[in-house]
């Protein structure tokens, strides 16, 4: 008898061994594959924690057409995600999404390992 997977809603890659892995809501890979349409062929979007912000620590999102080989990358659907290893201990078993309500959209990340973090969403502690 075969086994049937189920479909989720996330894509989940695998991170260095101690670390959780860092996923890819559709909604995401979907805005992000969008957002690649209007770029040269190669260009990823890179996911990095900086420190600043207000609580310590904030996210940063940016296109880049540099992928390193050490780079975790997520790949769904059209889209590439590249993360550094140093941001990848920041965001291991973090969800990537996009959203989009009444304030705005943009990319949200929940964080397990956040402490606290601003209104905005863009910055947090550990």
């Amino acid at each position: 008898m075969k086994a049937e997977t189920a479909m989720t809603d996330t894509l989940t890659a695998p991170v260095p061994a101690a670390s959780m892995p860092v996923t890819l809501t559709a909604r995401a890979a979907s805005q992000v594959a969008q957002i690649l349409k209007g770029e040269n062929e190669g260009t990823c979007l890179r996911v990095s924690v900086q420190g600043g912000g207000c609580s310590g620590f904030q996210y940063d999102f940016k296109l880049d057409a540099a992928r390193n080989d050490d780079d975790l990358v997520l790949e769904r659907d059209g889209a590439t995600v590249l993360i550094d290893p140093v941001s990848v201990e920041y965001l291991a078993g973090s969800e990537i999404d996009y959203v989009d309500d009444l304030i705005g959209s943009s990319f949200k990340i929940a964080n397990p390992n956040a402490t606290s973090s601003c209104g905005c969403g863009t910055s947090f502690s550990i």
